[in-house]
């Protein structure tokens, strides 16, 4: 299934994308795409069913509706740095030998069509694209990556936009470049585990100004999808609604030659992860 929440920011009720990409409302079966739902196979079957009887789930008109994140009440996010051979060669860095972390705050997730803050004094806001790993049931002390799979509810497409300087130059942890307003764009869609059938066959893209900058696929990943949620499920315990940004391929602006062509207010950034949907956001000064 492909979720998704739809409305004004802060109101949004979830909906649901048919086989026919008819946009559903799902107010009358659940009240949110979120991790009570994820958690709850009954009411995931209650959606399931449905979406495949005819005019059970009203349309909904999807001209003029901003498409909100597809999931609401998000827990924690954590990230992994480093996480594509590729990104990790074009950045002068040593491949880690275990995965590298660090957090983004659920209020920087915004729409995948919202408009993307360049904080102020920035100088290097750069982009990256990702895919994003929605989990669906609590995770602790797992023993295997299947397992790690096992517990995974959905994948979506996120940008996790960085301010250079902020992360690397400015000294601490890396999370201060990392958490800006509107460093996070998640969705258009929350997309069912089982209509990914391999995490590791997606290709990710990412242009700016129509250029193509990133053009990768999961395949680099140096820890892959079910071996992250094993890893981190012995450092902190992983609920229903927490969200994973397995990193980003090459193609950053930060491993570019000088000068490196960073984000600036005017620019516009669409980026995809396939069959998860496509964003696009306009930059604007914070």
């Amino acid at each position: 299934m492909k979720l998704l929440r739809v409305g004004t920011a802060g109101a949004e009720r979830p909906a649901l994308l048919d086989r026919d990409g008819t946009l559903r409302d799902l107010t009358g079966i659940v009240p949110d795409i979120d991790g009570d739902l994820l958690a709850d196979a009954s009411a995931l079957a209650r959606v399931r069913a449905a979406a495949d009887a005819p005019g059970v789930l009203p349309a909904l008109d999807p001209a003029g509706v901003r498409v909100g994140p597809p999931l609401g009440r998000i827990g924690k996010i954590v990230c992994i740095g480093l996480n594509y051979h590729d990104h990790a060669t074009e950045t002068g860095a040593a491949v880690p030998a275990e995965p590298i972390l660090f957090f983004k705050a659920p209020d920087t997730v915004v729409g995948p069509e919202d408009t993307v803050l360049v904080p102020r004094g920035s100088r290097k806001t750069d982009w990256e694209v990702e895919l994003a790993v929605v989990i669906g049931r609590t995770a602790r002390y797992l023993d295997s990556a299947e397992e790690g799979l096992a517990h995974v509810a959905g994948y979506a497409t996120a940008h996790d936009v960085s301010e250079r300087e902020f992360q690397i130059e400015r000294g601490g942890t890396w999370d201060k470049g990392k958490n800006c307003e509107t460093f996070n764009p998640l969705g258009p869609w929350l997309v069912t585990a089982d209509e990914v059938p391999d995490p590791q066959a997606l290709p990710l893209r990412l242009w700016v100004n129509g250029e193509l900058k990133q053009n990768g696929t999961t395949a680099d990943q140096i820890f892959p999808v079910g071996e992250v949620v094993r890893y981190l499920s012995h450092f902190m315990t992983l609920y229903p609604g927490d969200v994973i940004n397995t990193g980003t391929p090459a193609g950053v602006a930060m491993g570019q030659p000088d000068p490196k062509p960073y984000l600036k207010a005017g620019d516009v950034v669409e980026l995809e992860v396939e069959g998860l949907g496509r964003q696009r956001q306009e930059l604007k000064g914070a």
